[in-house]
């Protein structure tokens, strides 16, 4: 959309503010708010400055100014505010050469796309993000030198199912492991996903579902698929309406992986196929409807996994939901429908379906980041033939631990995930999509991460350490 008609739009809707936001290295979503009466054709054109050093992991105080250039295809009318607020996504531009910011995680994207076509292998990369998340009623934390705490509560939750409440406690709510599908009064919240599903319809996603997810008080929202940077962009979009949506009725919504112990954690499932023009490239005859290049893709990401999981998987919390034995798949494998494996082949009814389904991604991290270190792991597969090896046609939960050591997994912690990605980056920068400078500064930028959560004492720890006792845990499923 050109400039001139963002500003026609913003009349016809009497737009009061011009909201531009970007997503930082960690993928939280930012913003800067323009009165509407200083916003012209030169400022959408070229963009505004702002203060870079105020974000963790961009520039330096002594070199802090930068552009927001906002991408005049992507603008919606914000259904939260209370005045009219077009929102713009902005790219970051440096502001002495004016060319994109090589850290920015939206530009790092669109490189990625840019990539692919420069290859020759595809057009267009299509990604479907399922992203996962919980709702509660009440959160507490404390981090004090003498006091750590954290405390969840949600009338669905199980744990209430004793419970005093003014007007009656009723009984219905899904047990551990129980929510997946029981139909109201069991299911509490099919009200508020539906206004969920109303609010990403209205910043223009297309929709497709909502349904309750295994855990009590775990949800998940289904959106149509679309093109890497749409989809990075819809991801933001999606947390943003689900946390608006929550603050609305009074609760509060984590996409925290595993929030809860004893229950599933929160995935981030990306089903992912590469276009060319109007062919399908993972169309085939090989394994399960694949074509070879499709398996070859597979190949990239299943080498490139413990890479892949220090943005896909960017939380110190995201390795207590990847543990092997449970409910998230850590082996790295492929398999048709298997969702024990990390990488699944769905069954479709048309060959424009064929796609694969990488499963251990979580939706904590930046989308960006994490769809596009998959594309490149998967051109990189592509180019360089990497056979995934044999698919596995079995349940892999099942397997014994002599053969669950015969296949490789996901990383074990944060920790391990930004040592693999600072040994395996090559595929990364590739074509100049990610640069050593980007990827040292993200390292970086998580090991403060990292730090805090290794140097603070755990609650658990006073539990099993304090009497300087040998503990042993009731069930190692606990």
């Amino acid at each position: 959309m050109s400039a001139s008609k963002v500003l026609k739009m913003m009349k016809d809707k009497q737009i009061e503010f011009v909201d531009l936001r970007f997503t930082d290295p960690r993928g939280k979503l930012q913003h800067l708010t323009m009165d509407a009466s200083v916003v012209d054709g030169d400022m959408l054109t070229d963009g505004v400055f702002f203060d870079g050093s105020s974000i963790a992991g961009w520039k330096a105080i002594n070199e802090s100014d930068m552009i927001l250039k906002p991408d005049l295809n992507r603008q919606i009318v914000d259904p939260f505010t209370s005045h009219n607020t077009l929102v713009l996504f902005c790219d970051i531009l440096d502001a002495i050469k004016r060319n994109p910011y090589e850290r920015d995680p939206r530009g790092i994207a669109k490189k990625a796309e840019a990539y692919l076509k420069k290859t020759g292998i595809g057009d267009k990369a299509y990604f479907g993000p399922e992203p996962e998340f919980f709702v509660f009623d009440d959160v507490k934390i404390k981090n004090d030198m003498n006091e750590t705490s954290f405390s969840i509560d949600s009338t669905e939750g199980p744990y209430n199912s004793g419970k005093s409440y003014e007007n009656g406690n009723m009984g219905h709510r899904p047990g551990v492991k129980g929510g997946y599908f029981p139909v109201p009064p069991v299911d509490s919240a099919q009200d508020i996903r539906g206004e969920y599903l109303k609010g990403l319809r209205d910043v223009g996603i297309t929709v497709e579902k909502h349904h309750h997810e295994v855990a009590p008080s775990q949800h998940e929202l289904g959106m149509l698929f679309g093109t890497l940077v749409d989809q990075a962009d819809n991801v933001q979009l999606y947390k943003y309406v689900v946390q608006m949506v929550s603050h609305s009725f009074g609760k509060t919504a984590t996409f925290m992986p595993k929030p809860v112990k004893g229950d599933n954690g929160s995935g981030m499932h990306v089903h992912q196929s590469v276009w060319k023009g109007k062919t399908p490239v993972f169309s085939g005859n090989k394994y399960s409807g694949l074509s070879q290049t499709a398996l070859y893709y597979i190949g990239g990401i299943l080498k490139h996994a413990k890479a892949i999981n220090a943005f896909s998987n960017a939380t110190t919390n995201s390795y207590k939901r990847l543990i092997p034995g449970f409910e998230a798949p850590v082996l790295l494998a492929y398999s048709a429908r298997n969702r024990s494996a990390s990488c699944r082949i769905p069954i479709t009814l048309s060959k424009k379906g064929a796609r694969c389904e990488i499963r251990f991604p979580d939706a904590s991290g930046n989308p960006y980041l994490t769809f596009a270190s998959m594309l490149m792991a998967g051109i990189d597969g592509i180019k360089n033939k990497i056979d995934p090896g044999k698919s596995f046609d079995k349940d892999l939960y099942a397997l014994s631990e002599k053969e669950v050591k015969k296949v490789p997994t996901v990383c074990g912690s944060l920790r391990e995930a930004m040592e693999s990605l600072d040994k395996d980056r090559k595929f990364l920068t590739q074509g100049g999509v990610f640069t050593d400078d980007q990827i040292d500064a993200y390292i970086a930028l998580k090991f403060e991460e990292i730090h805090n959560f290794e140097h603070t004492p755990h609650p658990i720890e006073f539990d099993m350490y304090y009497s300087c006792l040998l503990y042993t845990s009731p069930s190692p499923r606990d």
